[in-house]
C-alpha cells in the first residue's frame, strides 16, 4: 500500500525500509509490541492488587485441552523476550 501511496512498483527494486523512511508511516507490529512492553510494566509496578495481574498469571483448568497447538498468552511471548527471571 505505501508503495501505490508513492507510486513505485517492485520492479523499482526500492527497498522496504526506504519506502517506510520516505511515508513516515509507523510498523504496525512494532508499535503493537512497544505498547504490549509498556503495559507489562505499568501492570508489574502495580502493588495494589488489581486484576491486570492476576489475568497475566491465570491458568484456566476447566473441562479438556483442545488438540493441536496451545492458544499463545501474552505472558509466553514476555518470558520468550526477557525471560522467566
Amino acid at each position: 500500500m505505501e508503495r501505490a501511496m508513492l507510486g513505485f512498483s517492485l520492479r523499482d527494486r526500492i527497498r522496504n525500509d526506504e519506502i517506510r523512511r520516505r511515508t513516515k508511516v509507523t510498523d504496525t507490529a512494532q508499535r503493537i509490541s512497544k505498547l504490549k512492553w509498556q503495559w507489562a510494566g505499568h501492570v508489574c509496578r502495580r502493588t495494589d492488587g488489581r486484576w491486570g495481574r492476576r489475568v497475566l498469571e491465570w491458568r484456566p483448568r476447566i473441562g479438556k485441552r483442545s488438540v493441536g497447538r496451545p492458544p499463545a498468552r501474552w505472558t509466553d511471548d514476555l518470558k520468550k523476550v526477557a525471560g522467566s527471571g
